[in-house]
């Protein structure tokens, strides 16, 4: 039986989660979620937000669990791609816990994560993968247990990014692509907007931009459900192209802006279309969290190290772990 404790804190949220591998299921799931008020997440203010927070979600992780830290096996944590400060903190929680009670410590890949628990949830075993996150969009396919291979991604931002500023453009306190999502519902009217897709490659700022300067123009309503309409075209008509050129008969979107129901439409469709389908797992699973980062350490039991190589990655791509994991053994 191994357990693993995993720690989430790549932006907003500090989240904590349990998974056991025998009985292969998540034993708990708890996080603290850092709202900033009129502006952007400002790196440090969500560090000492997540040191606040982090011994309050660790203990009721356990609670939830009904185990204690010595029943603990291994302590996973997400070393990367994410706002530095944010990272740190997880990683001195991560190095403190192992530290504490002789563990060892096992480095997750964020992307990776929010994969292996769509697969997790799915059941799907061989997908094409629709990675749609704040701080990255990419259409890839794995190759092995630890290679990627990226097919297209964003050239500019990330899709959850576009909405987050968008909703801060609109006035609203905090900034979330699901208040976005909540006024498209009401959109009647679509206003064409920039559509930008080259190959399986997409990008978004000039949608942003052009977007923001319809404010005052055109309804909110109808402005967002346009916004929404051009962006999810695109991302359906690159993952269309990666569909017929891999042949593949099963889609998995993961990541944040995943939990839109309206994406999930519009893929099940366009799978259909081809044969395949589309699926995503629980919104609860999509949005950042800790048991996910405990999933994907179960899978990387053979690279557990020493808490004191412990280390965060700003910029550590999905596509660039078997290079990682190779080194590090």
């Amino acid at each position: 039986m191994v357990r693993i404790l995993g720690i989430e804190s790549t932006a907003h949220t500090f989240g904590v989660g349990i998974f056991d591998s025998e009985k292969n299921s998540i034993l708990a799931n708890e996080k603290s979620f850092y709202k900033p008020f009129k502006e952007g997440i400002v790196p440090k203010k969500a560090a000492n937000f997540h040191i606040q927070n982090a011994p309050i979600v660790v203990s009721e992780a356990l609670k939830k669990s009904n185990l204690t830290l010595k029943e603990i096996d291994y302590i996973a944590y997400s070393a990367g791609p994410g706002l530095g400060p944010c990272l740190q903190v997880g990683l001195l929680a991560a190095q403190f816990l192992a530290a504490k009670y002789e563990k060892k410590l096992i480095a997750v890949n964020h992307p990776y994560a929010h994969i292996e628990i769509a697969k997790f949830e799915t059941g799907f075993f061989d997908p094409l993968i629709l990675y749609v996150s704040g701080g990255n969009t990419q259409i890839l396919i794995q190759k092995d247990k630890l290679k990627f291979l990226v097919l297209g991604e964003t050239l500019d931002i990330g899709l959850g990014n576009l909405f987050d500023m968008f909703s801060r453009a609109l006035g609203h306190e905090f900034g979330h692509g699901s208040i976005i999502a909540q006024q498209a519902l009401n959109g009647k009217k679509f206003y064409p907007m920039p559509y930008t897709v080259k190959g399986m490659n997409f990008a978004f700022s000039g949608l942003y931009t052009y977007a923001i300067k319809q404010i005052g123009k055109i309804p909110q309503e109808d402005l967002c459900y346009s916004l929404l309409e051009t962006a999810f075209a695109e991302l359906c008509e690159a993952t269309e192209r990666a569909l017929l050129l891999t042949q593949k008969k099963q889609i998995i979107a993961c990541g944040g802006v995943a939990q839109n129901n309206k994406l999930m439409e519009k893929l099940s469709l366009m799978a259909r279309l081809h044969g395949a389908e589309a699926k995503t797992c629980q919104p609860i699973y999509n949005a950042d969290n800790g048991a996910m980062i405990a999933l994907a350490g179960s899978k990387l039991i053979d690279y557990a190290m020493d808490f004191k190589k412990g280390f965060y990655n700003q910029k550590w791509r999905v596509d660039k772990l078997e290079k990682f994991y190779f080194l590090s053994k």
